[in-house]
Formats: C-alpha cells, structure tokens, sequence
C-alpha cells in the first residue's frame, strides 16, 4: 500500500512549471537581487533554497495517517480543475487512505511556527489564518476521485492583501503563515468529513489540489519581503 502513496501532485507539465519559477527564484538570489528579501523573511538564502526544494522533492511523499472506509475509488486518472491538472493515483482499493504531504504540509507547518515564534505574531498569524482559511474553505471544491481542491490563485491574491493591511514591516512571514497554514486548514482540514466520500484512493493533506497554492504562497511571501519591505523585521 504504502508504495503507491509516493507520486506527484500534479502532472509532469504543470509540476515543471513550479520547478521552472524555483529556479528564476535561486537565479534571482544568487544575482543578489533578492538576498534582502530572505534577511525580511528572517532566513538566509541557503536555507531559503532548502526551503523552495525541499517543499518541491517532499511534495512526492505522502505519510499514511489512517484509511478511510468510502465508495469503490477512482483511480490512474488525470483530473482537471480550473484549468489545473492533478493526477489521481493508481491503487486498487474499496477505501481512502488519509495522507500528510511533506512537502506542502509538514515543511510549511514547521516554517510558520519557526516564523511565529521567531517574531511573536500570534495575534497577526492568528487573523492571518482564519481568515485565509474562511476564504480557502467558500472556494474550495470537493473532486470526486480526488480529493478537495482549491482554484491556484486563490490563497495567493488573497495572503498578499491581508499581510500587507496586518502588518508592512511583517508582511512576509505573515503571507508565508496565513497563507500556508490558513490553506491547510481551510482546504483540507475543515473538509475531512467530505473525504471519505469522494472515492479518492489518497486524500493528501498539503497535496493534490493544494500544493501548487501553498508552494506559490511561499514564494509570494519572498516577494512582498523584496518588494515592500526594505527594513529587516525585529525578532521578539
């Protein structure tokens, strides 16, 4: 079982896309260009580039939480969703195996609370979340076969406003918290119930559906850094 829990979110196209604008990422700070950017992130650029890669390679894993009893599943398919494309594994099973995506759950996960804790934004980060994740959980969608999906755009437009009205000198980490941990918990979280239902053979959390969201996020937090905030943030 556990052998068919490792595959990509999205399919090869679209998944080259995020490798493709990783890669303009660490062009762009080994040119320096953005090397004040990560000192307002409150990380430096090597950890910066294990950040970007690490969520790109640990989006293959997927750790089994639990299965869920569900509908005969759909699987080996390709499902579109607001012109996106996700891949719906292949496993011959009558249940739903409930999974936790490395690399678009956990690495995020861990990223947020280091931020929070490094700048003491409870109150902000706590705002930041819910709201993304009200605004996350009217957009998201559940796919049959697949699991719940978000339209791409959606947590990244919306992470960018709200960091900036909370707070400018501390808009990219809260873009990066809100934005990651509001996605997971408005997509995925708020919407177990649903899962067992939708005859998906893997639900991930952080994976198909969300990923490329959250991915998108953490880069949009480095830009609003670059952008907007040329002063390096206080730590607590």
């Amino acid at each position: 079982m556990h052998s068919h829990v490792h595959y990509l979110p999205l399919t090869p196209g679209f998944f080259s896309i995020l490798v493709f604008a990783a890669v303009v990422l660490v062009v762009l700070i080994q040119l320096r260009i953005l090397r004040y950017a990560y000192m307002r992130l409150g990380i430096g650029p090597g950890v910066a580039l294990l950040l970007l890669f690490g969520s790109l390679i640990g989006s293959y894993f997927n750790i089994p939480i639990t299965v869920l009893p569900g509908p005969p599943v759909r699987s080996g398919e390709i499902v579109d969703f607001f012109g996106m494309r996700y891949v719906v594994p292949y496993l011959a099973s009558p249940s739903t195996i409930l999974a936790v995506n490395v690399g678009g759950a956990v690495i995020p996960a861990v990223m947020s609370a280091y931020l929070m804790l490094r700048y003491q934004l409870w109150l902000r980060a706590a705002i930041a979340t819910i709201v993304i994740a009200a605004i996350v959980h009217a957009s998201a969608t559940p796919v049959r076969g697949m699991g719940i999906a978000v339209p791409v755009f959606v947590p990244v437009v919306a992470t960018a406003i709200l960091a900036l009205l909370l707070s400018r000198e501390y808009a990219a980490p809260l873009a990066y918290i809100g934005g990651s941990t509001g996605t997971l918990l408005g997509a995925d979280l708020l919407n177990l119930d649903k899962i067992g239902s939708l005859g998906a053979p893997i639900a991930s959390i952080g994976g198909a559906g969300t990923f490329d969201g959250i991915f998108l996020t953490g880069i949009l937090a480095v830009l609003i850094a670059g952008v907007v905030a040329p002063a390096r943030p206080r730590p607590a």
